[in-house]
């Protein structure tokens, strides 16, 4: 999975003119899931993103995570984050997932999340408009492969 998260002060999702996800402060995350995709990306994901310590504490360190200050998380569908262009200028998606999988992970992603965390989503498969008040600049970007 390819996944960027931004520690937000707000993010809200439209879809059709409707809102489909609002959150005050927390993690405005973009979520692309591969073909080769499995379980273990699965979890990791969940508990990194869940885990990950970005926001600060009283003395100004970061060390706090979405948890500790009672934020929450807007998920966002983005196939495009598993876009490459290695040849030529137009990217090519071929290592994004399905759909049927795709949407099956990004699911279980916010049921998994949610468990732990006040949670939104976007609205998967469709066009979305997303405002967010960026807080920091801070911006991780996780590759599950990596972890």
């Amino acid at each position: 999975m390819k996944i960027v998260v931004q520690r937000v002060l707000s993010a809200e999702c439209v879809s059709g003119g409707i809102t489909t996800g609002k959150i005050d402060r927390g993690l405005l995350v973009f979520v692309g899931v591969e073909q080769d995709d499995n379980e273990r990306d699965l979890l990791k994901a969940a508990e990194k993103i869940t885990g990950m310590r970005i926001f600060k504490d009283d003395k100004g360190k970061i060390s706090l995570s979405a948890s500790d200050i009672g934020g929450g998380v807007l998920l966002i569908s983005n196939f495009t984050l598993c876009g490459s262009v290695k040849h030529g200028r137009r990217p090519d998606f071929i290592s994004a997932a399905k759909a049927e999988k795709a949407r099956e992970y990004y699911d279980r992603l916010t049921e998994f999340i949610g468990a732990k965390l006040p949670t939104e989503t976007g609205a998967f498969g469709e066009s979305m408009r997303i405002t967010a008040v960026n807080d920091g600049p801070v911006t991780m970007i996780i590759d599950t492969k990596e972890l």
